[in-house]
C-alpha cells in the first residue's frame, strides 16, 4: 500500500517543485521550506495520514496556482485600467 502512495508524494513533491519557481519570495525560499516540510513527514506510514498529506499538499497546489492567476491578473489590470484614471 504504501508503495502505491509513494509514486502520489513523488508527483505532488515534483509539482510543488514545478510551481515554486514563481513564488513570490523566491525559488530558494520555497524549495527549502518544500523539503523541510516533506522531511518533517518522511517517517509516516499510516496510509490514511499519508493520504491526508497528499491532499493538503494538492491544497497548497491550489492556492499556487490561485496566486499566481491574482498577480497576473493584477499586472494586466493595471497596464490596461490604470491609465485611463490618469
Amino acid at each position: 500500500m504504501a508503495n502505491s502512495l509513494r509514486g502520489e508524494v513523488m508527483n505532488l513533491y515534483k509539482n510543488l517543485l514545478y510551481l515554486g519557481r514563481e513564488y513570490p519570495k523566491g525559488a530558494d525560499y520555497f524549495r527549502s521550506r518544500l523539503k523541510a516540510a516533506f522531511l518533517k513527514n518522511k517517517d509516516v506510514k499510516d496510509p490514511e495520514k499519508i493520504k491526508e498529506l497528499i491532499a493538503r499538499g494538492e491544497f497548497v497546489i491550489k492556492e499556487l496556482e490561485a496566486l499566481y492567476y491574482l498577480r497576473k491578473y493584477r499586472a494586466m489590470k493595471q497596464r490596461y485600467y490604470d491609465k485611463d484614471k490618469k
